[in-house]
């Protein structure tokens, strides 16, 4: 090799080099980024759908920088092993078939011949396709005598004499309370299809759909005060408040129905009730009628109120959340690096591993468990938090969670003495959060009237979720059955529970 063909071989492994430097940097800098995004969400706990992104950009760089180095030492560089599953059987497939540039063979043997193939699946996407039903309603005449015309009756509809169907206003209905889309984000989708909604032509739709469907909710309701223990938890609803040209606060309360941790065989349900405040007043007046022996709650006064209240059943016995009880401790941790807190949380940690072995088991076998296991943890709990408590600075803010654990214990230890009892409320606090990214999208409801639709649909679309139903399939046919004529004695069978085209969503 000369010096011109050493020099051209020099600069080609330069450039490569400069390549694999180049890419290596943008890899440092997307892991430099990742983990930023990563502690930010651990002290103020995000949700991490940042760092996922920010995890996508690290996994792109990473591979390009491996091609890049591959290509440097004269490898081909190796596609990357994804386990991605199979996709559903039902999608519709669209081949296509990516021939070589020539099938010669390159030593002049002439055509080659087929010796198998390579097949991979990707997930593709048609934007949302509308398209328009015509109905047609043929009349017919007696040619001899001209007296009579035969024709069938008009379909009755949500909108009479109006645009939408049924799994259009559907579809609007879950596209808000269910994925968090305010009618006028819907209405510039629309609008990119040449198709011109304004928003409150959407929310009267909606709007009339709720008249149809207020059986329903008032079935569900009736299921859900014959449970024996239900979970409560509450979060703000700002409203218009038209004499002040503002904003108030009123409150979603969420009420909610779930045996599933125990293998119960009542139907989960979530109900939202729209108050104009967060007094006791409120949880006394929607919770009236109410069977249950057991509410599962934080520890927010006003549902003490409820255990002075005389019913037949009993007053209700509160069991409160060992979630709140270790939020506080986690933060003190953190915070402080209490070691006390530290201890707390290890504590907290067992119970909740057992609680994780025995998870949809019957209560019986719960209640055996916990005796056995988790009873000794709770015994020695409370005199060391009493002991703890003792010996540090009364003003401080751990005495102060030391205080709220030992003032809530006998509702914290309830669910020693019921196995269908749970921990935490987190069935509920899990459904009043999609309420709050509505909320946070939609700014706030238009009125009071306003904010109870909206309970009322986000109540339906939650419990079909954890139904595992799809809330557009329900909707529209149990819409179009409520129009035809659906008899009120048979009213059971449009719950969401019954409906006979289950999906994959149950929460």
């Amino acid at each position: 090799m000369d010096a011109a063909d050493l020099a051209r071989e020099n600069t080609l492994l330069k450039a490569r080099l400069a390549q694999v430097e180049a890419v290596l940097a943008e890899v440092q800098e997307a892991n430099r980024r990742l983990e930023d995004i990563l502690r930010t969400s651990q002290r103020e706990n995000l949700p991490l759908e940042d760092a996922e992104l920010a995890q996508g950009v690290l996994a792109a760089a990473q591979e390009k920088a491996e091609a890049a180095m591959q290509r440097a030492h004269g490898e081909t560089p190796r596609k990357p092993k994804r386990n991605r599953g199979h996709l559903p059987a039902h999608l519709p497939r669209v081949e296509r078939v990516v021939e070589p540039a020539s099938t010669l063979c390159p030593c002049g043997c002439g055509e080659m011949a087929k010796i198998g193939e390579d097949v991979s699946e990707r997930l593709d996407v048609i934007p949302a396709q509308f398209r328009v039903l015509v109905t047609r309603r043929p009349k017919y005449a007696c040619r001899r005598c001209s007296q009579s015309v035969a024709q069938a009756h008009a379909p009755e509809h949500v909108v009479p004499g109006g645009l939408p169907t049924e799994l259009f206003i559907a579809w609007i209905i879950v596209s808000k309370f269910g994925d968090h889309l305010p009618f006028y984000r819907q209405a510039e989708i629309f609008k990119r299809q040449g198709i011109d909604l304004d928003r409150g032509t959407l929310g009267n739709w909606v709007g009339r759909a709720c008249f149809h469907l207020m059986p329903i909710i008032n079935h569900m309701k009736a299921h859900l005060r014959g449970a024996d223990r239900i979970f409560v938890d509450e979060t703000r609803a700002p409203v218009l408040d038209p004499g002040r040209k503002a904003t108030k606060s009123g409150f979603f309360w969420a009420v909610v129905a779930d045996d599933r941790g125990h293998g119960g065989t009542s139907p989960p349900i979530v109900l939202f009730h729209y108050a104009p405040g967060r007094g006791k007043e409120h949880p006394l007046k929607f919770l009236g009628g109410y069977r249950g022996r057991f509410l599962q709650c934080d520890a927010y006064q006003s549902y003490n109120a409820l255990t002075e209240i005389t019913r037949d059943t009993g007053p209700w016995q509160l069991v409160y959340c060992w979630t709140h009880v270790r939020r506080r401790f986690v933060k003190r941790f953190e915070n402080d690096g209490s070691p006390i807190a530290e201890k707390m949380l290890r504590q907290i940690a067992l119970l909740y591993q057992i609680e994780k072995n025995v998870r949809g088991k019957e209560a019986d076998v719960r209640l055996a468990a916990r005796r056995e296991h988790a009873a000794p943890i709770i015994a020695a709990l409370k005199p060391w938090l009493e002991a703890q408590l003792s010996r540090i600075p009364q003003k401080s803010q751990l005495a102060e969670d030391i205080r709220y654990t030992l003032a809530h214990w006998p509702g914290l230890i309830r669910f020693l003495d019921d196995g269908s009892l749970e921990l935490d409320t987190n069935p509920v606090e899990n459904q009043i959060r999609p309420i709050a990214l509505t909320r946070k999208n939609a700014l706030f409801a238009g009125n009071e009237v306003g904010a109870e639709n909206w309970a009322m649909l986000a109540s339906l679309v939650a419990t079909c979720k954890m139904s595992g139903v799809n809330p557009v399939e329900y909707i529209s046919a149990t819409l179009s059955a409520i129009l035809e004529g659906h008899p009120k004695s048979g009213i059971e069978d449009l719950m969401p529970w019954r409906f006979n085209q289950p999906s994959n969503l149950a929460a």
